[in-house]
């Protein structure tokens, strides 16, 4: 199966912080690939990294088949690069309909009509102000907000963080609909029970390298890795 994204040997620095230390991972078409690690591990750098927030400093990424490495964030999101950010960010004096409208990048199959069919709660709040959702609903935002920008690609950082078990569990089924839907996703989770759950497959981190790559049955049989770099 082609990649989609493909991240080469980036290192990547905060100020004199040495953090992604010769990362590399592919994202192939139509799969979720999970990312795994404690706090502090360098699971969100690598995000900022393949969006444009904080590009490396050494290395190379690769989206659609094309160098983006020195990108800003405006442009990749404009090839097709979506982000659900970690905290939602959502604007919270603007409306529930006006964060949608903002994202929207035309010619593709998601509109309004389409995100509030995906999430109906969205649909009965659209003129309450964001900073009046529930943290569900303003993870069903942030996440209507990525679709939006009609991506090829999904990066979801940390979606479960901070949200009722229920409200999980319907978020995870939205998750996998997208991915039966053909959509690629980056999915970046603390929660390795969860993300196991949804990805084809997984990478485990830890300061700034993967420790890990498997299939996620794998990466259950391996106590050790479990144990040692998941806490679980």
């Amino acid at each position: 199966m082609d990649s989609i994204l493909e991240v080469e040997d980036i290192h990547t620095y905060y100020g004199e912080a040495y953090v992604l230390q010769g990362l590399s991972l592919r994202l192939r078409g139509s799969e979720i690939l999970g990312i795994l690690g404690r706090n502090g591990v360098g699971k969100t750098t690598l995000v900022n990294s393949i969006v444009g927030f904080n590009p490396p400093r050494r290395g190379r990424i690769l989206f659609k088949g094309e160098d983006i490495t020195r990108l800003s964030s405006v442009v990749t999101v404009r090839r097709g690069m979506g982000l659900v950010p970690q905290g939602r960010r959502v604007f919270p004096t603007l409306s529930v309909e006006e964060n949608l409208i903002v994202a929207e990048r035309g010619g593709g199959r998601w509109n309004l009509e389409r995100v509030y069919a995906a999430f109906p709660r969205l649909n009965e709040r659209k003129s309450h102000r964001a900073r009046q959702l529930s943290g569900g609903e303003q993870q069903m935002l942030a996440i209507g907000r990525g679709l939006m920008t009609n991506p090829d690609c999904l990066i979801m950082d940390e979606p479960s963080e901070g949200l009722a078990p229920i409200v999980i569990e319907d978020l995870w089924q939205t998750i996998g609909r997208l991915k039966a839907e053909g959509l690629s996703i980056l999915l970046v989770e603390q929660n390795a029970s969860l993300a196991l759950k949804l990805a084809d497959r997984v990478h485990v981190l830890s300061k700034g390298r993967i420790v890990f790559s498997g299939l996620p049955k794998e990466l259950e049989a391996n106590d050790e890795i479990r144990s040692r770099f998941l806490g679980i």
